[in-house]
């Protein structure tokens, strides 16, 4: 898979998705949804790696989109949120 440089285009796509996927979901809690009491859920990084798939999924019809793509993508987003929530508990207001 990494011997072409489509290969490598697919998983430089996947790698930046994933860091952008979970700068945003970081950023959305800690700044948007700081004053939710719902954030704190346990099923609330969850909720955000399965609404980035969905909304990930249909993007792997794109030729270097694959779904490796979207799974990380889903990924960075439920650490994104795990960590927004860690941080807001801690008091770190962004």
């Amino acid at each position: 898979m990494f011997g072409t440089l489509f290969g490598l285009a697919t998983l430089a796509i996947a790698l930046a998705g994933g860091v952008l996927s979970f700068g945003f979901a970081r950023g959305f809690i800690r700044r948007r949804l700081r004053f939710v009491d719902a954030v704190y859920a346990p099923l609330t990084p969850w909720v955000a790696g399965g609404l980035a798939l969905l909304i990930a999924a249909p993007f792997t019809m794109l030729p270097l989109v694959t779904g490796v793509t979207a799974a990380m993508i889903a990924l960075g987003a439920w650490l994104g949120a795990k960590s927004g929530v860690k941080a807001l508990r801690r008091g770190e207001v962004g």
